[in-house]
């Protein structure tokens, strides 16, 4: 079993990936192959995140955020993936990974700014289980910085990413079984009126992910 800090870093290094999308919606199946290089964020990486403005109104302990150690670990992100038809996309992001118990003070998320979250990414508050923000500087489905929910589970070693797009919202989950072997599952949703959990599912995406440099 794999605490907090030891699960980001067997993450980091070169991994492969077959995915395969279903599109609910549009009734059809695509498949891509991604080749990512992952590696830790230092404490200057760290800092651009926090500076950005989209997060404004977040308030923690800046030292222990910004330090080495086991608190808010953090990858450097590039990827380059080419579709089943042809279609190539590469690109770059940062992202930081903060426990609740290391803010101040959480903005206020009422209904009005985030809806409720989905059956599938509702996870039962018990010790074991660590919770807090996912930042980026960068967002997948929309440009521009993203602020995001995470989950961790250490007896299953598992992270879970929620994020709340303009249109949509994707649930990512990243589980490791083996030194150099995740499972990867990828719901979106599309995003529904205030107040309203998301219910209507658009994509569903499955993928056995390699590490490669082991």
């Amino acid at each position: 079993m794999l605490d907090f800090q030891e699960f980001f870093t067997a993450c980091t290094g070169l991994w492969k990936t077959e995915r395969i999308y279903h599109s609910l919606i549009e009734g059809q199946v695509e498949r891509s192959f991604t080749e990512f290089r992952v590696e830790s964020l230092t404490g200057d990486q760290k800092q651009q995140i926090l500076s950005l403005s989209s997060l404004e109104g977040m308030q923690f302990d800046l030292a222990q955020v910004e330090s080495g150690e086991i608190v808010c670990p953090g990858f450097a992100i590039a990827f380059d993936t080419l579709s089943e038809t042809g279609e190539q996309v590469s690109m770059s992001l940062k992202a930081l990974f903060i426990p609740d118990t290391y803010f101040d003070g959480v903005p206020e998320e009422t209904s009005a700014a985030v809806p409720p979250l989905p059956l599938t990414a509702q996870v039962p508050a018990t010790p074991e289980v660590i919770k807090g923000y996912y930042l980026r500087d960068e967002g997948y489905s929309e440009p521009g910085a993203v602020k995001s929910r995470f989950t961790y589970l250490p007896s299953r070693q598992t992270l879970e990413m929620t994020t709340y797009y303009r249109r949509s919202v994707a649930i990512d989950q990243m589980r490791l079984v083996a030194p150099d072997l995740r499972l990867r599952t990828i719901i979106t949703y599309k995003r529904p009126e205030t107040g309203e959990a998301p219910t209507v599912i658009d994509l569903v995406g499955f993928g056995v992910e390699r590490r490669q440099d082991l």
